[in-house]
């Protein structure tokens, strides 16, 4: 391998022969300039690695060099080294993207920390990050194999989440796949703690998450009976990593004061979940209560038209007699106009803020061939969110309420998870079409691969009628019907589908910010 090449500029050289010889020790390869002139024409001729600048030279000043680098080699990283402390260069070196900085006198080590920090910081953090996953692999085994009880999980996703995050760009795949392989044991032992202990929660709501119907009076109904005003925004179809993904760039606006994931109830569906945030009930309760509202599957017409009523409604009961405005964002001209327009929510004691992006490029992820490709793994799809919050009206919105002093809550009605495996299931012509998902009569499926629901009250589900029941796929699995296999499962194969049990599906985001 090549030595590393290092361009050092100094009108005082000849005082860095100590450095110089120390460095070459360490397998280094050293040019060095007087002034900045000399410097330029040096990147001219020769390719550096990185560039070592005194700030204080005759002639171009470092920073006037810094700048004339950086135009002809935006990329090749530079340590600034000088002995002022004034607060403007500082600023004005961090400005035009300086890899380092360095207040002389400077000793050999500092100098080889940095070199190394710049130029060998994937090498070293690779490694790094590689024996503390070997190390926190068997904790991670050891509790999943004990493991009893709803925080437990919380803990464990969340963990697994960090080293999912940790591992996806370094260069051992080894370590990725093993990583894979523990997520998809934690999901088949997920899949049996919901099995066991989903009914009961329902019977003891002291001992329950705070699950979809339970999450406004919980979560955000004491919030606003503070005096400060709240924007809530619910991201359709939103998992946990992609909020983790892209949480830095809310970090610019807002500072977080609480995040604890709450848990999706069943079906993970926007029309089950999402109606049960805003009703503040479980499904079959909305379905007593709100007869002229809720829409079963087999019903006709748009399941998710009526929130802001069901909205009404449970601000009504709770006896929170607020201002408040409902926005459901579906495209990026309505998202667009509502940013452009966002002071009109300034006398609002709650603005809420539903946005269907991620749940669109999930479904585009099944219909379009460059979404596929775009979002053909799970590292991907978190970074098409990313690019898509980064660029969205979503962000102009979060930055506007910043600037009005709104409190802000972010949330989602369920996650999503890429389906790899199918199941056969057989049913007659009114059961759902969902994937991941099944309701209707007679029912005919693998038991090993689902969640079933044989009488839907248990778990607050309606009856569409008197034999139907619910059976929910677990893991990465989908269902298929025999008509048509092969076809049906080529075509749903690694897709992101929803509605079925799963970590990424169930437990999900929701985190309270101030102001910056």
């Amino acid at each position: 391998m090549a030595a590393i090449k290092i361009l050092w500029v100094d009108d005082e050289v000849d005082l860095l022969k100590p450095h110089i010889i120390f460095l070459e020790s360490k397998g280094y390869s050293i040019d060095t300039r007087i002034s900045g002139s000399e410097a330029l024409e040096a990147i001219d001729e020769e390719l550096y690695d990185i560039v070592l600048l005194d700030e204080n030279m005759p002639g171009i000043t470092g920073l006037e060099t810094l700048h004339e680098i950086k135009e002809k080699q935006a990329n090749l990283p530079v340590i600034m080294i000088t002995k002022s402390e004034e607060e403007y260069i500082m600023e004005e070196a961090i400005g035009s993207k300086i890899a380092d900085y360095l207040i002389k006198p400077v000793n050999p080590n500092q100098i080889l920390l940095s070199l190394k920090k710049n130029l060998d910081h994937s090498r070293l953090v690779n490694a790094k990050t590689t024996s503390d996953y070997q190390r926190e692999f068997r904790k991670i085994a050891m509790d999943l194999s004990m493991i009893n009880s709803y925080d437990e999980w919380v803990q464990l996703y969340q963990k697994l989440l960090f080293w999912e995050l940790e591992l996806e760009d370094i260069d051992d795949t080894g370590m990725f796949e093993i990583l894979t392989a523990q997520k998809t044991e934690a999901n088949q032992q997920f899949c049996k703690f919901i099995d066991r202990n989903y009914s009961g929660w329902f019977d003891d709501e002291e001992d329950a998450p705070t699950l979809s119907h339970t999450l406004f009076k919980q979560r955000v109904a004491p919030h606003l009976k503070e005096k400060q005003p709240v924007l809530l925004v619910v991201i359709d179809n939103l998992r946990y990593d992609q909020f983790k993904a892209f949480e830095n760039i809310i970090n610019n606006h807002y500072k977080k004061v609480e995040e604890d994931p709450y848990c999706s109830i069943l079906p993970t569906a926007t029309q089950y979940a999402r109606n049960a945030i805003f009703s503040g009930l479980m499904p079959a309760d909305m379905e007593k209560r709100h007869p002229n509202l809720w829409l079963n599957d087999t019903d006709e017409g748009g399941k998710n038209m009526h929130e802001n009523e069901f909205l009404e409604a449970q601000l009504k009961r709770l006896g929170l007699n607020i201002n408040h405005q409902y926005h459901k964002i579906t495209n990026e001209s309505s998202g667009r106009k509502l940013a452009e327009n966002f002071k009109t929510q300034k006398d609002n004691d709650l603005t809420v803020i539903v946005y269907n992006f991620v749940d669109m490029l999930s479904h585009s992820k099944t219909e379009m061939e460059v979404i596929k490709d775009l979002a053909s793994t799970d590292k991907s799809y978190r970074s098409l969110t990313v690019s898509w919050f980064k660029n969205s009206p979503l962000l102009e919105m979060i930055q506007r309420g910043q600037e009005m002093g709104m409190k802000l809550i972010l949330t989602t009605d369920h996650g999503t998870i890429n389906v790899s495996q199918p199941s056969k299931v057989v049913g007659d012509k009114n059961t759902s079409l969902n994937l991941r998902y099944k309701t209707g009569r007679s029912l005919s499926y693998e038991d090993k691969d689902v969640v079933a629901a044989t009488d839907p009250a248990t778990i607050k589900l309606p009856k569409i009628n008197m034999s139907s029941s619910f059976i929910f796929a677990k893991g990465d699995l989908f269902f298929a019907y025999p008509n048509n296999y092969n076809h049906y499962v080529s075509y749903y194969r690694n897709t992101y589908q929803h509605g079925g049990v799963s970590l990424e599906e169930m437990l999900i985001p929701y985190a309270v910010f101030t102001p910056r």
